[in-house]
């Protein structure tokens, strides 16, 4: 059964509704539901996934639309009502926040009210965002642009403003930023410190800023660029913009730049600016074949893990050998898990929300494995067929687009990971699932109790089968974070979830474990 509600004239961003979707998946006899601006590109989608119905339908770019599937027999009142109780819930917080002044109207009315703002969270329709966008530049404001789909010729004419006027336009698409200690979209909560990020990716800002903060450190800002920054038609625009700004930045003592290779020219361009810096550089280009030396004021990292390591031996005067190998601590536990398995379990599959993160563990564990199939997959030949059947060695990017189109992210939302999981349980080869686990704000409240149903109901489909799925995972958390690291590694401990202290080093736990 369907139904949609529509609130007109309510507008929220994306992150109030993803989070507001995930909450009304919860109510007794709900199936499933999506939450959007009714805008003609979402009723489009909600249309094509035959969500919709004529009042969704008739709803304005402006309006809220619910839209949810549930159980013949459930009471659709009942529903409706606990629905209506959530947004009362949600608006009633809202104003206790708010001062005693009227929600501004516009931009211009909010900066009149908060005259000594300087940076404001972009997350609307992206064919708005340019006209907003342009508004705040000329007021002076830097920006996030938390929005997607916006073109690659206004991202590029903003950026060019921002040069102009010394501001930081990041994004579109930046997911993840900590300026002045104060986390916006997906974001951790760690210690002020002398550690500057620089971020292409916004998981990998996540994981680079927590192993700083677990390893006794902390971070001046962390500067999220969105993930076309550093292509050839961009240019580096903010990459260079931000650079320059640490550089006068006082409190920040080193600086740590995390992306993927970026284009020969735009890489030249900005170690060239880096060059004439004062201040000490690390480097992260993930996944990238070049080997590079340290020199000067340029000191380049394989991993994450070693960004963030390093980055702290720099920041001490103190040399860092990086771990190119797993732990030998580890090497009793990977063996006693591979003595658990049949022989016929050989395969991992990996299970991600963040899609560095993803990468992350696919780099360290290719050439070992001899490839891994992904739906995110550089080399065509590893190209999954179909996303959502695996094929031996398969890791899942479930953040990216093609997973979620009318429906939350997986760091909100754990339906379709906890499928994807019971699947992949299913299959007699897998010997290990593979899971990241991101904590911090905007990622879910509980996100260890939501994934628990999943992976106790994948060891009795392997017990059944008289086999022993060995799941891993690490937390890309703190204990500053909402949802508690100590209380999360818990849940997961208590359910026989192996968990590692990084990414990478759990990707050489598998590793250890398929290969022996």
């Amino acid at each position: 059964m369907l139904a949609n509600l529509v609130k007109k004239n309510f507008y929220r961003d994306s992150v109030f509704l993803m989070a507001l979707s995930n909450k009304v998946k919860s109510i007794d006899g709900v199936i499933d539901s999506s939450v959007m601006m009714a805008t003609d590109a979402n009723k489009k989608l909600l249309t094509e996934t035959g969500f919709i119905t004529y009042e969704g339908a008739s709803a304005l770019p402006n309006d809220l639309l619910i839209c949810l599937s549930y159980n013949a027999q459930a009471d659709i009142k009942k529903i409706m009502a606990g629905v209506e109780n959530m947004l009362d819930v949600t608006v009633s917080r809202e104003n206790a926040r708010s001062r005693v002044y009227e929600n501004p109207k516009n931009i211009e009315e909010a900066v009149e009210l908060q005259p000594d703002s300087n940076i404001a969270v972009i997350s609307i329709p992206g064919q708005y965002v340019r006209y907003q966008s342009e508004k705040l530049l000329k007021k002076g404001v830097n920006q996030m642009i938390f929005s997607d789909n916006i073109s690659l010729e206004d991202e590029i004419h903003l950026k060019k403003i921002g040069v102009e006027k010394n501001l930081l336009v990041l994004g579109p698409d930046c997911g993840t930023a900590i300026i002045n200690g104060v986390p916006l979209g997906f974001a951790n909560v760690v210690r002020s410190g002398s550690i500057g990020v620089v971020a292409a990716s916004g998981t990998g800002t996540q994981e680079v800023a927590t192993i700083i903060h677990k390893n006794g450190e902390g971070i001046t800002q962390a500067i999220g660029l969105g993930g076309r920054d550093l292509k050839k038609d961009v240019g580096g625009l903010m990459a260079i913009e931000s650079i320059k700004m640490l550089e006068n930045d006082p409190a920040t003592k080193v600086i740590c730049i995390v992306s993927k290779p970026p284009a020969s020219e735009v890489e030249e361009k900005v170690l060239g600016t880096i060059k004439n810096c004062k201040k000490p550089f690390v480097i992260i280009f993930l996944g990238s074949k070049t080997k590079r030396n340290d020199s000067g004021n340029l000191f380049f990292a394989a991993t994450l893990e070693d960004a963030a390591l390093k980055s702290i031996a720099v920041l001490k005067n103190k040399k860092y050998a990086p771990k190119k190998k797993l732990p030998k601590k580890f090497f009793g536990l990977a063996s006693k898990e591979r003595k658990k398995h049949s022989k016929n379990q050989k395969y991992v599959r990996g299970l991600f929300s963040g899609g560095t993160l993803c990468d992350e563990a696919m780099f360290v564990l290719e050439d070992s494995l001899g490839g891994v199939y992904s739906n995110i997959a550089v080399n065509p030949d590893l190209k999954l067929i179909d996303r959502n059947i695996s094929y031996k060695n398969s890791f899942i990017d479930l953040g990216d687009d093609e997973f979620t189109r009318g429906v939350p992210h997986p760091m909100i939302d754990f339906t379709t990971r906890n499928k994807r999981m019971i699947q992949e349980a299913k299959d007699k080869e897998v010997a290990v699932i593979f899971f990241d686990m991101v904590l911090g704000y905007g990622a879910h409240s509980d996100p260890a109790n939501a994934i628990l149903p999943a992976i106790i109901e994948s060891q009795k489909i392997a017990k059944k089968q008289k086999r022993h799925i060995t799941f891993i995972t690490s937390i890309c958390g703190t204990d500053l974070d909402p949802q508690g690291f100590n209380k999360q590694k818990e849940i997961l401990e208590n359910a026989g979830v192996i968990i590692l202290p990084s990414n990478v080093t759990a990707a050489k736990f598998v590793e250890r474990i398929i290969n022996g």
